[in-house]
């Protein structure tokens, strides 16, 4: 399959792998099924739209023709939105053939590299990269060392270690509105995908609880919370107990270098001060014991 890439190097490497560029009424362009990249109308589409008023759409997009008629975008849907703000009524498009597997390819790869996007964006967009891959006849796509085919390939184009995309993968086993709140920020990142092992039903309890006590589970909290779900323990009774307990407190002293001079001569380091007091205090607790 020719990389995304590829398909913008020349129009004769176009041309010679079929498929072709033309104008097509936007009217025309329709959104990739369960495309899960957001179309923003943030400054960065100011700025798209401020440049395709004055110079056009540079890269073309691609699309696929539909049984029903018209085209389905591939990669483009920013573009397209940018033409529509931008007064345009068309957008130059290479047209290709293509299964629905490797649009799905083209249309995860040429979106992933973007900045900021949200975690529930790449979550999504790496579980369809993912069931791509496994549709084409990919074996074991897990994370098992020495297999040629594993959640590695679904690394490449992409910024992400296998690991995380493995986490991100998890996010979708969450419930909507726990997964806004990871995209808020609300809810951290590593919590959001220990939660996501707790079931359904569970997680509903927990997002009704988390609202009543207005807390966040910790990382520590949602492990637990993982654990107790596994064994099926996880009730209402132990999520309160977990989400109610007391938290460490986390102790942090300053001390003053105005009052730190008193003790120390002017030539001292802050690491030799640093040994003498730690040493100090070593015997004050041997002292008190």
């Amino acid at each position: 399959m020719t990389s995304y890439d590829d398909l913008f190097t020349a129009t004769e490497t176009i041309g010679a792998d079929g498929g072709k560029i033309q104008e097509v009424a936007l009217s025309d362009l329709f959104p990739f099924r369960n495309h899960p990249f957001k179309i923003l109308d943030d400054q960065s589409m100011e700025d798209m739209v401020e440049s395709v008023r004055e110079h056009g759409i540079l890269m073309p997009g691609i699309a696929r023709p539909r049984p029903e008629g018209g085209y389905e975008l591939v990669a483009g849907h920013r573009r397209r939105h940018a033409s529509q703000l931008a007064g345009r009524d068309t957008m130059p498009v290479v047209i290709r053939d293509l299964d629905d597997d490797e649009a799905t390819l083209f249309m995860v790869d040429s979106n992933i590299q973007r900045e900021n996007l949200l975690p529930s964006e790449k979550a999504w967009a790496y579980k369809m990269k993912m069931d791509a891959l496994r549709h084409q006849g990919i074996k074991n796509a897990s994370r098992q060392v020495g297999e040629k085919y594993s959640v590695d390939a679904l690394s490449e184009n992409s910024n992400d270690s296998a690991r995380n995309i493995h986490r991100f993968i998890r996010l979708t086993e969450l419930i909507p509105e726990l997964l806004r709140m990871a995209d808020d920020k609300k809810l951290p990142f590593n919590s959001a995908v220990e939660l996501s092992y707790l079931a359904k039903e569970e997680q509903g309890d927990l997002l009704e609880l988390m609202g009543k006590l207005a807390v966040i589970p910790s990382l520590e909290q949602a492990k637990r919370l993982k654990k107790y779900s596994q064994e099926e323990k996880l009730g209402v009774d132990v999520m309160d107990a977990i989400l109610t307990e007391e938290r460490p407190v986390s102790v942090q002293v300053t001390l003053k270098k105005d009052r730190l001079k008193q003790y120390f001569p002017q030539s001292y380091t802050q690491k030799q001060m640093e040994e003498i007091i730690f040493s100090l205090l070593e015997t004050w607790k041997n002292e008190q014991g």
